[in-house]
């Protein structure tokens, strides 16, 4: 059992970052826990142009980078480990991964969430050949090619337009019949002349033998279907929350989303939840940062606070 952490932090995202950097800062000896790499969804990011203090736009790798080295500059550890429980004992949280057990009395949960799924016949066989949830990581994959991008949110969005720089089409199909995503994304989005709309649509299967050939897709209002061809599809439908791990830990609503006061701590005390895994987060960079920062300086509260009743060793 490794007790030699203030803090464990279970994932790598921005908000365990900036997490990491306060407790850091706070003298708490801290470990992040990262299955993958660390920036989660931010690493598939091409273009950031709202993240305060910087005018220019930045990369999501760029931006990831230049966390990393801030919170290890402070002394905070990264270990790649996947987490695949949470118990709790005699006051401490004990998490367990793939190759140890840590034990704390404060664990920040920043497990960032993962691309859903449309579910339908094609995705999962052409998964990583021809269907994709990260157009940062592929598209470069698909020059000269006509791709189909599923969704209406910002992702969809600014991942269509990234997509441009490299396909020959770029066709963005939307079940609603008017996209969410901010305006200025979609002034861009309509002035491209590589970029089409089919809106009240929603794709019923991905085609092809050992490539993609297209997509059959469905009016939601007509019922009729019809057949775009294309050889690549990126799906942006949001995402969940990773909290499999945590079992039935914690009361979370519908869509496994954690419950936190305004200090984002759990019902369970000295554990918090930040990013997008906690239930009414904005799923912002700039949100998911404070959320890491009000659970870094709440838990060092929390810390003094035990520390002061003689619940810690230290």
């Amino acid at each position: 059992m490794n007790s030699d952490y203030d803090v464990v932090i279970v994932g790598g995202g921005p908000a365990a970052l900036a997490a990491a950097v306060y407790t850091c800062r706070a003298l708490l000896k801290t470990v992040i826990l990262e299955k993958r790499y660390l920036g989660g969804q931010l690493i598939g990011t091409e273009l950031i142009e709202n993240y305060p203090g910087f005018p220019e736009v930045i990369t999501g790798v760029d931006l990831v980078q230049r966390m990393e080295a801030q919170a290890k500059r402070f002394g905070a550890e990264v270990r790649y480990e996947e987490v695949s429980k949470l118990d709790l004992e005699n006051g401490l949280k004990i998490v367990t991964t793939d190759t140890d057990k840590y034990a704390s009395h404060v664990v920040i949960l920043a497990a960032g969430a993962d691309p859903k799924k449309l579910g339908v016949p094609g995705e999962k066989e052409f998964y990583g050949n021809g269907v994709s949830y990260c157009a940062t990581c592929d598209g470069a994959f698909y020059k000269g090619k006509d791709v189909v991008v599923v969704g209406g949110g910002d992702s969809a969005i600014t991942e269509g337009i990234f997509l441009t720089k490299y396909a020959n089409s770029v066709k963005i199909i939307h079940r609603r019949d008017e996209f969410r995503a901010t305006k200025i994304y979609l002034d861009d989005a309509f002035s491209n002349p590589k970029i089409s709309v089919v809106l009240n649509t929603i794709v019923e299967s991905v085609n092809g033998k050992e490539k993609i050939e297209g997509v059959t897709t469905q009016n939601v209002l007509t019922k009729e279907k019809k057949d775009f061809p294309c050889q690549a599809v990126f799906i942006f439908i949001g995402s969940s929350p990773n909290t499999d791990f945590l079992g039935n830990l914690l009361c979370v609503d519908t869509g496994c989303h954690i419950e936190t006061n305004i200090h984002m701590e759990t019902a369970i005390e000295g554990l918090y939840a930040v990013g997008d895994i906690r239930k009414n987060s904005y799923r912002q960079i700039a949100t998911a940062v404070g959320e890491g920062v009000t659970a870094a300086i709440a838990a060092e509260h929390k810390l003094t606070e035990l520390k002061s009743l003689g619940k810690t060793k230290k």
